[in-house]
């Protein structure tokens, strides 16, 4: 939980903004004919950042994310650069272009200087998988090149942009041949499962700018990316998938089927025997001058106990834990497992938390992935936590720790407890890696945690910025969460237990109460108020226990109990 105090800076106006998507096409009063191509060169980023040039070294290719063929711009805004990537462009005088491109990431301009008329821009705030953006444009009378752009904006997470087109009269500057229809995907697998769930995977093909999956025969969804989770299925039951790749030009064959099986009923949301409102309390697995406590020593209050943290190993993602028996006056492990389980036969999850303010786990990779999850699911054996809360501080790969917890649900079972505990700026967007996370492991995600608290000020979801410590900072905040894709029982509010708990941002039980109360009612709020009412809330969080205990659990005992009564 760390005390870094973070500062987000105020979105511009949209009049300059440009999405990171690059795509112009024919439009206009004349009609697109057979001389129209996309006059982009190295559209796709096949040869590298050949014909773009980006600021300050901010652009890359990268071989994921693609929305088509093996390669995409990643640009990385970074102090005052935006990243803005430009290509000059041949066209014609006094003619019609569509701009257009595929973006994803954080903020994303995209743009078009020196048409001789009306430059134009587009721009999009965020996109946790593919979108095509896509705006028209006229040149002048003598104009016949034009600047094409993207950018991201200052302090914002990086953005990828993939199959730009500039879509009008040839301007004789040899843009990308016409596409072809793309190969078969290889490489279909399952990645995970749960009763009513099927996620799979694939290998990209060039030139493909979507996939569709095909259940039995049928076809059961369209992405863009390389994965997909097919849901609404039947608890138990085996299932036959396919792909295929597809682009402008055509669909390609069926790929070779792979068969899922689906887990058993029950848990799919990772919500266990969890009530339906629930509160969560950090455990303290050392002394720092909260109350020293045993598991059995929590209130029963607390639905959810987080025991903090896991240690980092030698080895690249996995875990280890060492009860610090010492620090907690001869607490044994014996002990320590015997009031876990009085703890779950009362009803109540333990889990294990990684990360923390000193935490170093990495998971970047395929190897260190399955280390994490079979490390995490060892220890699940060992002690016999019923899952893993992700409190990463320092960052996190959303592409491999979904990986990972996919991995580790396929073995612990629909029963398995996920929880996350981001800093308020992992969440400002669904770009954001911590987010994007939470989104891509939707189906087996118990509830986000998000700690408002130790933060700067922070974009609310009606674009306004709000100072911690207010019922308004709590609801405010939480809506981005609730209107960006996550379900409201994943969503939870996290302070501190007591002043001593964080190094800013606490508030009294009571406004946090008022919070939990105007998001789920719409009563109690302060000057902002949700569009609408999620009755479905979670509940709240806090850390820790032991501050609590150390405050004699006023913390506890005024918000447990409001939680607990809430719809």
């Amino acid at each position: 939980m760390s005390p870094l105090k973070r500062v987000t800076r105020l979105w511009p106006g949209a009049a300059g903004a440009v999405a990171a998507a690059l795509v112009l096409s024919l439009t206009g009063a004349a009609q697109a004919s057979a001389a129209d191509l996309n006059n982009a060169r190295n559209a796709g980023f096949e040869a590298g950042l050949a014909d773009w040039t980006c600021t300050a070294a901010s652009g890359t290719t990268v071989p994921s994310p693609v929305h088509g063929g093996a390669s995409a711009l990643r640009a990385t805004p970074a102090g005052q650069d935006n990243a803005r990537c430009s290509q000059t462009v041949a066209v014609k005088p006094h003619s019609s272009y569509t701009l257009s491109a595929w973006v994803q990431g954080g903020y994303t301009y995209l743009g078009v200087t020196g048409t001789g008329a009306t430059d134009v821009s587009t721009w999009t705030p965020d996109s946790p998988a593919w979108k095509q953006l896509s705006t028209t444009f006229t040149t002048g009378a003598s104009t016949t090149s034009v600047t094409v752009y993207t950018h991201g904006w200052y302090g914002q997470a990086a953005y990828y942009a993939d199959d730009v087109s500039v879509f009008g009269p040839d301007g004789g500057g040899g843009g990308d041949p016409a596409p072809t229809v793309p190969g078969t995907p290889g490489g279909l697998a399952v990645s995970g499962t749960t009763s009513s769930s099927v996620s799979l995977s694939w290998n990209a093909v060039s030139g493909a700018t979507a996939y569709s999956v095909y259940r039995g025969g049928t076809k059961a969804t369209t992405v863009t990316g390389t994965s997909a989770t097919v849901t609404g299925l039947t608890a138990s039951t085996a299932y036959a998938f396919q792909v295929t790749a597809a682009n402008a030009a055509g669909e390609s064959a069926k790929s070779a089927a792979v068969t899922g099986t689906t887990a058993a009923t029950g848990g799919d949301t990772g919500g266990g025997a969890l009530p339906k409102h629930a509160v969560t309390g950090y455990w303290q697995n050392f002394d720092n001058g909260a109350t020293v406590q045993k598991i059995s020593d929590v209130p029963s209050a607390y639905d959810i106990i987080a025991v903090a943290f896991a240690d980092a190993t030698s080895t690249p993602g996995a875990v280890s834990f060492t009860l610090d028996s010492a620090g907690l006056g001869g607490y044994t492990v014996d002990r320590f497992k015997a009031d876990i389980k009085a703890k779950q036969a009362a009803g109540k999850k333990v889990v294990i938390s990684i990360g923390g303010q000193n935490g170093t786990v990495s998971v970047n990779d395929a190897a260190s992935a399955a280390n994490f999850a079979n490390s995490v699911y060892a220890l699940m054996q060992t002690y016999g936590f019923d899952g893993v809360d992700i409190d990463l501080e320092n960052g996190l790969d959303p592409t491999y720790m979904s990986q990972a917890l996919r991995s580790l649900s396929a073995k612990a079972g629909s029963g398995l407890i996920l929880t996350m505990a981001p800093q308020t700026i992992d969440m400002q967007s669904t770009s954001n890696g911590y987010f994007r996370t939470a989104l891509n492991v939707k189906d087996i995600l118990t509830v986000v945690n998000m700690q408002y608290y130790n933060s700067g000020s922070m974009l609310g979801c009606d674009g306004k910025v709000y100072s911690q410590g207010s019922v308004d900072f709590l609801t405010a905040l939480a809506c981005i969460q609730l209107e960006g894709g996550l379900a409201p029982s994943q969503v939870g509010l996290g302070v501190p237990a007591s002043t001593r708990g964080a190094g800013s941002g606490y508030v009294s039980p009571s406004v946090v109460d008022d919070a939990l109360d105007c998001l789920a009612k719409g009563t109690n709020c302060g000057s902002f108020k949700p569009s609408k009412t999620y009755p479905g809330l979670r509940g709240a969080m806090t850390w820790s226990t032991n501050w609590d205990a150390a405050a004699g659990n006023a913390w506890s005992s005024a918000v447990g109990p409001h939680v607990h009564g809430l719809p």
